[in-house]
């Protein structure tokens, strides 16, 4: 018997008011005029929200409050997942995931953290969220997933000849067999010889460079492949801002049209962490790009290294 499918009832997303150009950013991050020209001409980077007054639940919350108002009457939230990139995100004594339950008065959920899949984090969660809901097997009952962190400091706000981070929020609101969007398929796979991430000694960094575009082409496949779907079936696909760079070179080993995928906000919003993907999906709606009944990609790539990809079935409500 086929499980019951995950649908997201409510994806919000939020974005601090603060824009800045990474022409700003230069003093912060070391870097050099010639350098933030690579970045801008080559990786397709222009202005970033960055706020460092913004606290981190400052951040999430708003996101997190609007996704939670598409609980319907008799709704119970029993998971509260939190899924975020850096394996740290406050000082050790706070409990993100705790604070959050605690902010939303969601008492009763069980609430923790997911981060191992770093950038694809989100994406993970939403498929954890919906095992633990079908395992639960109770009517009514929902899983919220919260993502969201800030570039504390130069060292995770870099990431060398590929990104500089950004601000950003995004919830997501998980239900089994609702009204909402309907989870087709979500595939994962980590290339742990690039385990290091940031730490990557230099011979690593070109090996993974060389295996980047194929991998990301691979996992796309494989995603509408197990929905049931062929690429022509899909609308449009909603990526992480990492570059343009990265994602030319995906898009030319997938042979799929580029007009497909969703780059816009690259330039505008830079990469926020592993809200991208939802950020992305908010920025379509609102532009009136989502039609009812038709396929959607969300794709994401963590350092580490994983690669995640997840398709879905738009419903209008």
């Amino acid at each position: 018997m086929a499980s019951a499918a995950a649908t997201l009832e409510s994806v919000e997303s939020f974005l601090p008011e603060r824009s800045v150009r990474i022409d700003e950013l230069a003093g912060r991050l070391q870097l050099r005029r010639a350098e933030i020209g690579v970045f801008r001409k080559i990786y397709g980077l222009d202005t970033l929200r960055y706020d460092p007054e913004m606290s981190l639940f400052d951040l999430i919350l708003p996101a997190a409050r609007r996704a939670l108002a598409a609980v319907p009457e008799g709704g119970r939230v029993s998971h509260l997942i939190y899924a975020h990139t850096m394996p740290t995100v406050t000082p050790a004594h706070i409990d993100a995931a705790q604070v959050v339950r605690e902010r939303l008065d969601l008492r009763d959920a069980e609430a923790f953290a997911l981060t191992q899949q770093a950038c694809v984090s989100s994406l993970g969660a939403v498929d954890v969220a919906a095992r633990l809901l079908r395992a639960e097997g109770t009517e009514n009952g929902y899983a919220l997933v919260v993502t969201g962190e800030q570039a504390f400091s130069p060292a995770v706000q870099l990431i060398p000849n590929s990104a500089i981070m950004a601000d950003a929020a995004a919830a997501c609101l998980v239900g089994i067999d609702g009204r909402g969007d309907v989870v087709r398929a979500f595939v994962s796979s980590t290339l742990g010889e690039f385990a290091e991430g940031l730490r990557m000694t230099r011979a690593e960094i070109q090996s993974f460079g060389q295996v980047y575009a194929k991998e990301l082409a691979e996992i796309i496949r494989r995603a509408v492949d197990e929905a049931g779907l062929a690429p022509d079936d899909i609308d449009l696909v909603l990526p992480h801002n990492v570059n343009a760079v990265s994602w030319r070179q995906a898009i030319k080993e997938l042979d799929w049209p580029s007009e497909r995928f969703f780059l816009d906000n690259i330039a505008r919003l830079s990469h926020c962490y592993s809200a991208d993907v939802f950020v992305n999906y908010t920025t379509v709606r609102a532009a009136a790009r989502l039609v009812d009944g038709r396929h959607y990609l969300l794709v994401s790539v963590g350092l580490g290294a994983t690669f995640g990809a997840m398709v879905i079935t738009h419903r209008a409500r």
